[in-house]
């Protein structure tokens, strides 16, 4: 079976933890051991989030001199081999001799039109006070938003149209190789009036460019992993409770918080609708039994009957 996972929250760092490399490797290592049964026998793609990654190397590429700092598509970049690196290798330290990874940088054409580039809304970075945000967004010209009782710089975010370097994923595929790919939505690319590309100031969300990914590459099945161990109704209320299974039109009918769930259910019924796969959101240490279908939230097709597929 061909499977994208999707990896965020707790896979790469804790809410509250401090960025650094043993941190960050610390996580992908229970990462890699949640996911080396499934790389062990299914076609395997894994993407990752880079939100607070992509917003360290932005603060640090402005201490120096602001006015020259790396636009985000570089940084973008940057995260993706950074966090790919991680991966791989502590992927490779608990698979079979034979089983290969392969990191790919990955770009990701969007709409220059985009409604998004005049809205930014993405989370990116740290968090900071109101005072302290307001200072930075003053100084650097940052666009915030509130994230809980702080705040983050926030960036325009683009849907994803296309996978530029899908035929090459699918080859390595082919090829019994367990491909990191599209990390932190990918690179997003423009087309100029003659045709070529270039790189645009913006992070796309993770969650949808690998629900595109799993819909181009004809998977199976689309899983997203992250700090809770599946969607919740009512979520932060007294009567929060679990949904473990739904079809797409009935997680359409549900709100979910737009900076959190809300864009994985969307990628999961965007997956569901197009692909007639079975999607999951859950918990990183549930991975494989939300493929099985037996933890999490998982999000198929209705049956005649009224009742999800199995």
């Amino acid at each position: 079976m061909r499977v994208v996972i999707a990896l965020g929250g707790n896979a790469l760092l804790r809410r509250g933890q401090a960025l650094t490399a043993e941190n960050q490797r610390h996580n992908v290592q229970i990462a890699a051991q949640a996911l080396a049964p499934i790389a062990c026998h299914h076609e395997l793609v894994i993407s990752h989030g880079n939100g607070p990654q992509v917003g360290l190397l932005a603060l640090q590429s402005t201490a120096y001199q602001p006015q020259t700092a790396f636009p985000l598509d570089i940084l973008d970049a940057e995260t993706e081999g950074m966090i790919g690196y991680l991966i791989e290798q502590e992927l490779v330290n608990r698979l079979p001799e034979k089983r290969r990874c392969a990191t790919l940088l990955t770009q990701i054409k969007v709409d220059a039109d985009d409604p998004a580039f005049k809205h930014p809304s993405k989370p990116i970075g740290p968090v900071y006070d109101v005072s302290e945000a307001r200072k930075l967004a003053r100084e650097r010209g940052w666009s915030i938003a509130p994230d809980g009782a702080q705040y983050r710089r926030v960036v325009p975010s683009p849907k994803p149209k296309r996978i530029l370097e899908l035929s090459v994923i699918d080859l390595l595929l082919t090829q019994g190789v367990v491909v990191i790919c599209a990390g932190g939505g990918g690179i997003p690319t423009v087309c100029r009036d003659d045709g070529s590309l270039i790189g645009v100031e913006a992070v796309i969300d993770k969650d949808l460019a690998s629900s595109l990914l799993a819909r181009e590459l004809n998977a199976e099945a689309f899983v997203m992993l992250t700090d809770v161990d599946a969607v919740y109704r009512d979520w932060g209320t007294p009567k929060a409770h679990p949904i473990r299974h739904m079809s797409p039109e009935q997680a359409a009918r549900f709100s979910f918080a737009p900076g959190s769930m809300g864009p994985k259910v969307e990628a999961a019924i965007e997956f569901v609708e197009h692909s007639g796969g079975t999607a999951g959101i859950g918990a990183l240490s549930d991975a494989y039994s939300i493929l099985r279908g037996e933890a999490g939230t998982v999000i198929r097709r209705m049956q005649a009957d009224g009742e999800t597929k199995k």
